[in-house]
Parts: C-alpha cells; structure tokens; sequence
C-alpha cells in the first residue's frame, strides 16, 4: 500500500512539474534558430511583395531593401519569439500605414494575459511628459514619471513608437499613444513579465525624485482600474466604446454639436440601419437650417473609421462640389490570394474557413476584375459621385480632430477639409492620411515557424483630396490651430480643444 502511495505521489509531482514547465513563458516564447527567421522574413518580404499596394507609398525600394538587409543581419543568431516579433513590428510601422497591426501567436498572447505581471496604474502623455493618471495611491496624480524598473521615460516612449502604426511620417499618435495605451500587454511584450515595478516621479512643481515600487496586477484588474483613471471624466467624451457612434446636441443656443465617434451604424448601403442613419443626418441639417444656426462643431476626434458610404453622408451637406470616395483605388495581383498557404483571413481573431474564402474570392473578383500593368483597379460601381444636398449648412464650421482619427475618420476629415465651406479645423494632426491611405480590405498572414500574425490593408486608395499648401505629402489631416490637452486642463478634467473652440465661437 505504501509502495502504491508513493508511486501516486510521484506521478502527481511529475505531472505537476510538467504543467508547470509547460504553462511557462520560455515554452510560449521560445527560442528561434536563425534558418527559422530567415525563412519567415523572406515568406513575409514576398508577401508585401506580392499583395501590398502600400510597400513604397513613402518609402523607395532602396530604403525597404536597406531596412530588410538590416533585418536578416538581425536574425543570424538564435533569439526569442518575441525579439523577433519586435523586428517583425520595426518593418511593419516602417512602411506608413495606420492599417498595418501584428500579434504574435495566439498560445503566447494567451499566456501573457493570464499573467499577474500587468504594470499597476493609468499613465497619460501630456506636454511630452508621462503623467501620472490614477487617483488614491501614494503618487499623487499629476506626478511626472521619470523611470520605471530603471527605463528612462524618454526610452519607453520611443520603445513604443512601433506598435503605433501611421499613415505616411507623422507622430502624432505614436506620442500620445506610447504612454496613454502602451501599459498593457504591450509592456509584457516589450519589457517581459514582471512581478513588482519600481517607479521614479517627482511630483508637479517639486525637485526630489522619489520612488514606489507597486507589485504588479492581473490584467482583469488592470482594466478594471483603468476605466476608473483620473481622466476618465474628459477621455470618455471621445471613446467610441463609450459613447453612441453618432449624436447631435445644441451646445450652446448659437452653436450646434454634432459627433461622430464611429462610422459603424452601418455595415453599407444595403444595411437596414443605413436608411434610418441617412435620415437622422438629414434631419440635423433640417434643424439646423430652420433654426438659422450661425455655427456647427463636427466632432470627430478619436473616429478610429469604419464602412463606406456612412462618412460621405455629412460632407454632401458641407459643400457646394461634387465628390468621390476615391480619386483611384486598385490592388496590384489578380484572381485568388497571393501565398495563400499563409493566409489566416481578415482578422486576426478568427481563421477563415474555406467556404469564407470561396466567398471572399468572389468578391474580391467583383471589386477588383482585372490586372493590367500591375493595377487592378477598383470597379466603378463602388465609387460613386457624391452630390450636395439640400439644406447645405452655410454657417460657421468647427471640425474637431485628435491622434486618434484613422481610416474613414481622417478620410471624412480629408474630405471636409477639401470641400467644405467655411471650414477651421482645431486639435491634433489625425494619423489617417489627407492625400492617399491603405485600406477598404484588410488581409491577415501568419508566418510558419514564428506563428506572427500580420494584418494590412491591400488597397492602395488616392482620396479625392484638393492640393492644399499646408498639406504635405505624407501627414494627416493638419489642423488650422493645433490644440493638445494642457496639464492645467487635466488636473481640472476640462476639454482643452472644446474649450478652445467655443472661445472662438464666443470671440
């Protein structure tokens, strides 16, 4: 019987040790050999290649080349999965698009979320610095982080910059966006897990640097803290997970509001709630003419897009011109998808199943029927002339733009921008484009040996965007007066860039 027992213990130990060595970040992370790499970054270079209209929209072939070369000297010795998924984003963010998105392999991903290893506390970027951003503990909010676990801030900014893809050169998003929403799980792959963090701040006016280390959290108590930040009050306003996708309020008796913090109230123009959104639209601009409204506000900041034709709807009552989506769209290969061996779908969530692929291969045949010359160039029909409509606002327009407009966001405001009449534009430079984006299509990789996924977006869109001199190629939509949130407005939690609007609108 003892013997028996003992047999049982030491079978519950082995078992035991083998979970544990199983369920680690060495078994998820692993270690890749050099032959690997060089296999998955030429599978991935021949992929761009192949179905990647945007590969040198801001880059010539001799700066991709000389970025690649770098890269394969980057893998000639052995390196975790995710070293080499940060060479992977170091390409990816290189090429200028704000479509471009890369995971790494699920099992890894899922292992790190399940970790107790999530950095404690919110975080906000304001005036280039790192502010602290959560209420109660003992830094108090408003302290200036200088370093965590020994990382100067300037450093973990930067570290950041990758995960933050844009369209063309611009930064704006990458500033805001390495400190406002780099603390989760992008922390564990930039900086590994760990158990506690020790952070140097020094409080606001104050010269002695002091320090806290706080153990670390679960990621559900992460987001659990983090929709209770000290900010929260002023970012809800423009979160589109917060707010309705569209909605128009009378902000003061002069001065009309209308937001738009998503363009998902419908899926397209066949979509039974689209005609129910067109006639809300219509009946704003009915109000406001009616009412004589001397001005009108366009919120569109933190727009991150969604589907055509929801975004055109507001310009045809913005303008006196007639308009398209796209001046050209086209993708550069022909029937079927290229390195479909590879090919994961069009999220990174959910594999494609061969029926979705049969149905997708059809519609991209429809939208794109013909290859000449290395363009296959989108089919008419998907891109119609927008006339004006009646009543056109013809008073004073406020367009309202931050860092974290993108896709059909920056494209509505491109659009505005170029068309509409008595337009100033306040906030942020948007990290969507003003002249040209990747988009419409979305197309996911993932690489065989690494299990890297890469999404991009296939088609090369040239927006129906006038030449404007303070527009150069290569940056989003810039403002007529760029506002960033101010450090007095965040400790009062009041909104910098309205504010600075309904002054105007006062004045």
């Amino acid at each position: 019987m003892k013997n028996v027992l003992l047999l049982l213990l030491l079978f519950q130990q082995g078992v035991s040790a083998q979970l544990i060595r199983k369920d680690s970040l060495q078994s998820y992370n692993r270690t890749l050999q050099p032959g690997e790499m060089k296999s998955d970054l030429q599978i991935f270079l021949d992929i761009r290649k192949a179905a990647n209209s945007g590969l040198y929209r801001y880059r010539t072939q001799k700066q991709m080349d000389s970025i690649y070369k770098w890269a394969f000297k980057e893998v000639r010795k052995p390196m975790t999965t995710l070293k080499f998924f940060h060479i992977i984003l170091q390409l990816t963010d290189f090429e200028g698009s704000c479509h471009n998105y890369t995971e790494p392999g699920a099992d890894l991903v899922g292992y790190l979320n399940r970790q107790k290893a999530f950095f404690p506390y919110a975080l906000k970027y304001i005036g280039g610095k790192i502010v602290f951003n959560t209420s109660g503990v003992q830094i108090p909010v408003g302290a200036e982080i200088l370093s965590i676990n020994g990382v100067p801030a300037a450093q973990l900014m930067q570290s950041f910059y990758k995960y933050c893809t844009t369209d063309g050169f611009n930064i704006t998003q990458k500033l805001s966006n390495s400190v406002d929403r780099s603390y989760g799980i992008r922390y564990l792959y930039e900086y590994g897990v760990n158990d506690s963090f020790k952070i140097a701040y020094r409080t606001q006016g104050g010269t002695q640097v002091q320090t806290l280390t706080a153990p670390a959290i679960t990621n559900d108590e992460r987001n659990a803290m983090f929709t209770k930040r000290y900010s929260a009050p002023v970012d809800s306003i423009t979160d589109w997970r917060v707010q309705p996708s569209y909605s128009f309020k009378m902000v003061r008796p002069n001065t009309g509001l209308f937001s738009f913090r998503i363009f998902n109230m419908a899926n397209d123009d066949k979509d039974p709630r689209f005609p129910l959104y067109v006639k809300y639209v219509d009946s704003v601009f009915q109000l406001l003419a009616q009412n004589n409204v001397p001005n009108l506000i366009i919120d569109l900041r933190g727009n991150p897009g969604g589907s055509d034709p929801t975004f055109e709807q507001p310009v045809m009552y913005l303008t006196d011109s007639n308009f398209k989506e796209n001046a050209v769209a086209y993708s550069i290969f022909g029937n079927g998808v290229p390195y479909e061996e590879y090919f994961w779908g069009i999220s990174t969530a959910q594999k494609m199943g061969a029926a979705e692929k049969a149905e997708g291969k059809k519609l991209l045949l429809d939208y794109f029927p013909a290859l000449v010359n290395g363009k296959n160039l989108q089919n008419p029909k998907y891109n119609p002339v927008y006339h004006p409509k009646s009543p056109g606002y013809k008073g004073k327009l406020y367009m309202l733009v931050d860092e974290g407009v993108a896709s059909a966001g920056s494209h509505m405001a491109s659009l505005v921008k170029a068309y509409a009449r008595n337009v100033t534009i306040v906030g942020v430079e948007t990290t969507g484009g003003y002249y040209y984006h990747n988009g419409h299509m979305a197309m996911v990789y993932e690489l065989p040996n690494s299990k890297i996924k890469t999404k991009f977006s296939f088609v090369h869109v040239e927006q129906d965007a006038v030449v404007k001199p303070d527009q150069p190629e290569g940056r989003g939509i810039i403002p007529d007066y760029t506002v960033w949130p101010t450090f007095d407005d965040f400790m009062q939690n009041r909104d910098t860039q309205m504010e600075f609007v309904l002054k105007m609108v006062d004045q």
